[in-house]
């Protein structure tokens, strides 16, 4: 069973992306944006995805590989690009390779 539904979500996943990668890049943005918030700014990527989840009516126990592997690809191509970095606030409080993610406080830069 396992099988199969990796096999759905890659099929998914790469399907997807040539339909409309910027709409839904920049909606699960929002979302890793409003979960970082509401967990005080920082959280372990594994938090922030079980946050989504259940935000979107998924059971936190059994999440879909596909939007675990969706939310995470979000993160990162938003956290590499500078301006989209910057829109959304991303960073990595641990640097890179680090499962800790959080958003840059405005307090940083007014000091």
């Amino acid at each position: 069973m396992q099988n199969s539904l990796g096999a759905s979500s890659m099929t998914t996943h790469t399907a997807e992306p040539g339909k409309r990668p910027v709409r839904g890049n920049q909606t699960l943005a929002k979302r890793v944006r409003e979960a970082l918030l509401s967990l005080g700014g920082e959280a372990h990527r594994a938090v922030v995805i079980e946050q989504i989840a259940k935000h979107m009516g998924h059971d936190t126990r059994q999440i879909p590989e596909d939007l675990q592997e969706a939310v995470i690809l979000s993160f990162e191509q938003n956290w590499r690009d500078e301006r989209r970095r910057a829109t959304y606030g991303f960073h990595l409080p641990f640097g890179e390779g680090s499962h800790r993610w959080g958003l840059v406080r405005e307090e940083t830069w007014a000091h």
